[in-house]
């Protein structure tokens, strides 16, 4: 069982804290690292992968330090966001090479083995230059895996893939996890975290914000207090109806969008009080929109939870 752990680690670049005092553990099976742009994804990856030296604190891979140990890109496959790929190459030539590098016993092979896994031999002999966004990510992809590691990490492996290929791609990351490999691939988007992981860590801002079964985290993100705005035909009336339950906890008249700002404490008994409060009064529901959905404002509530 292969196990990357981060211990205490912080890094910055001059001024910028880009990672704060993260402690994780990432075991075999498919983990999904979560959190909006910026929140120090990338970062946390590339010190997973040896690319990026931690400020303070260890990264090891079963017990030996990552950094500066060439020992663990035996064990390790990268997935980088960023394309550092040779147009001119084929990509059958750039899984090839990639192979080579590895010192594989037989370097064609594993590379017409890697090309299949990712279902790219029909475009195998094609210029890099010529391919999809989805494509490139294949080959990628394909280079990671030439020498069959037992970790595999991805940094938003999903960008620029159409459905076909997304399912594709996690079908095979389930798989790869069923057989006991470790997979961590990072994400922004948390729809595609929930089709293909069971446990999860989530960072926003660097900070690590919560760690478990994606279904508990989940509960946590939709049990957080919601804001909404209301129009209606009586506003007033409403808000008297509606302050006086406790799945609301403030109730605020925005005359300058002539609409109610909600807070709602309890999501599931408040969008079940508001149509029949407004039905019993015979008030009209004009707009009922969430003001607080981006992904920001999630993290930012499990940070403070």
């Amino acid at each position: 069982m292969t196990t990357i752990s981060i211990d205490h680690v912080s890094r910055w670049f001059g001024n910028v804290v880009a990672v704060n005092d993260v402690t994780m553990d990432i075991g075999p099976g498919v983990t999904g690292l979560l959190g909006p742009n910026g929140a120090g994804k990338s970062t946390l990856i590339n010190m997973m992968g040896g690319f990026l030296a931690p400020s303070t604190g260890t990264v090891t891979l079963d017990g030996a330090t990552i950094w500066r140990n060439e020992q663990v890109y035996r064990s390790i496959g990268l997935v980088p966001e960023r394309e550092g790929m040779y147009d001119f190459l084929t990509g059958k030539e750039f899984v090839l090479a990639n192979a080579e590098l590895h010192g594989l016993p037989d370097p064609g092979a594993a590379a017409r083995r890697a090309l299949a896994t990712v279902e790219m031999e029909y475009a195998q002999d094609r210029k890099i230059s010529t391919y999809s966004k989805g494509m490139r990510q294949r080959v990628k992809m394909a280079s990671a895996l030439v020498h069959e590691p037992s970790v595999l990490l991805l940094d938003e492996p999903f960008n620029g893939m159409d459905p076909r290929q997304r399912l594709q791609l996690m079908d095979l990351l389930r798989r790869m996890g069923a057989d006991g490999r470790t997979v961590l691939f990072s994400s922004h988007i948390l729809e595609e975290v929930e089709q293909l992981a069971h446990h999860i860590e989530v960072v926003v801002a660097g900070r690590h914000a919560a760690s478990g079964d994606f279904r508990e985290i989940r509960r946590l993100m939709t049990d957080r207090p919601h804001r909404y705005l209301v129009r209606s035909s009586d506003d007033r009336q409403l808000a008297a109806a509606l302050i006086a339950d406790a799945s609301t906890a403030g109730i605020e008249l925005d005359w300058t969008e002539r609409a109610l700002r909600i807070q709602a404490i309890d999501f599931r008994r408040f969008t079940e009080l508001l149509p029949r409060v407004a039905k019993e009064a015979g008030i009209r529901l004009y707009e009922v929109s969430p003001s607080d959905e981006s992904l920001e404002s999630v993290f930012s509530y499990l940070v403070a939870a």
